[in-house]
């Protein structure tokens, strides 16, 4: 035990660890090292960020893809997803309601459909970027290339989410079809940065074939990225994949890393996400406890919410943007956190 308090110890004071060190720590985990872990990971959090907690407001406004991932509800194989396009004015609309609520940074998310091109994403940027000066705009629309990042960055994208979902090549391979690889994923990362995005990635936990060597390797990529947010969440089944019979992941193991990823990375943007409270009823509130000091409800218009299953029983698909709001503003008040009205720009810069 001692031998690991004292791992903890040294991330928290120099914040990096060795290959072997990560893999040990994490095979070797107990209750009462998360414990220790989480209360330092407050600690740092909070001595960058106080008690504040960020809101992100997701517009989910494609479930169309082209790619054919093996884990994701809304690959393109799965014959029985009911297909959705939203349109700009729909889109913009799920702006101003959201901007009404208070919210100040808008995610923009879809599967990689080829009938939003260059140019039409652009100038829906544009529009966004007109209509609400004051608010970030975050994209999550997969790979393309260097010049489209660009295209969306001059049009006044401000960050980009893009998971690398798992460092390891051969890992990366038995998850996703030959034609995505995690080298292209991080080339794709590295140009995001060089452009001046404020950048996202992260990771599922408990993916299939996954182990404690690979989460080495994950946390030891996320050290030499240094991106401005970290996104991870639990790996959950979805009935119509590949996947549908592997195990979850779980949310001791997600907290865990919630609470390392903060000791390596202090002033980093950390949500605790909606699969932490798919997984388990006061899920986001135990990933606030655990380090993370972000939360993303829908601002996507309730009759498609369904349609973007990533994954099975994801909650909130039925709830109105209001009331999304008002319950994380009550849940983060029960633990002593509260929602504010900001864009949340990363300190990590």
């Amino acid at each position: 035990m001692d031998r690991y308090i004292k791992l903890i110890d040294k991330l928290y004071q120099k914040h990096t660890l060795s290959d072997a060190e990560w893999t040990s720590l994490i095979a070797s985990r107990t209750p009462e090292l998360s414990e220790y872990l989480f209360s330092l990971a407050r600690d740092v959090r909070e001595r960058y960020y106080g008690k504040d907690i960020y809101v992100r407001g997701l517009i989910e406004f494609s479930n169309y893809c082209k790619n054919d991932c093996l884990y994701c509800g809304i690959r393109r194989s799965n014959r029985n997803v009911h297909r959705y396009r939203l349109e700009e004015d729909m889109i913009l609309s799920c702006c101003r309601e959201g901007y009404e609520l208070g919210f100040r940074t808008f995610v923009l998310q879809s599967g990689e459909d080829a009938s939003y091109t260059e140019d039409r994403l652009a100038n829906l940027i544009r529009k966004i970027r007109r209509n609400f000066p004051d608010c970030a705009i975050t994209l999550s629309v997969g790979e393309w290339e260097r010049s489209s990042y660009q295209a969306f960055f001059d049009a006044g994208a401000d960050r980009y989410l893009l998971r690398h979902e798992t460092y390891n090549d051969k890992h990366y391979s038995m998850l996703h079809p030959a034609s995505l690889s995690a080298k292209k994923r991080r080339q794709c990362l590295w140009e995001l940065k060089e452009i001046g995005y404020q950048v996202g990635t992260g990771f599922m936990v408990g993916a299939p074939f996954q182990t404690a060597q690979l989460l080495s390797e994950d946390m030891l990529f996320l050290e030499e990225l240094n991106p401005q947010m970290v996104g991870i969440g639990p790996f959950i089944p979805h009935h119509n994949t590949p996947f549908k019979d592997e195990a979850a992941g779980t949310l001791e193991l997600t907290l865990f890393l919630l609470g390392c990823i903060r000791l390596m990375l202090p002033k980093v943007l950390l949500p605790s996400t909606t699969a932490l409270g798919t997984i388990h009823p006061k899920g986001r509130e135990l990933g606030i406890l655990s380090g993370a000091n972000v939360v993303m409800p829908n601002l996507s218009p309730t009759e498609v919410r369904k349609d973007y299953l990533l994954y099975d029983n994801k909650i909130c698909t039925g709830d109105e943007s209001a009331q999304c709001r008002r319950c994380l503003e009550q849940r983060m008040e029960s633990i002593g956190y509260r929602i504010v009205t900001a864009r949340g720009d990363s300190l990590n810069i």
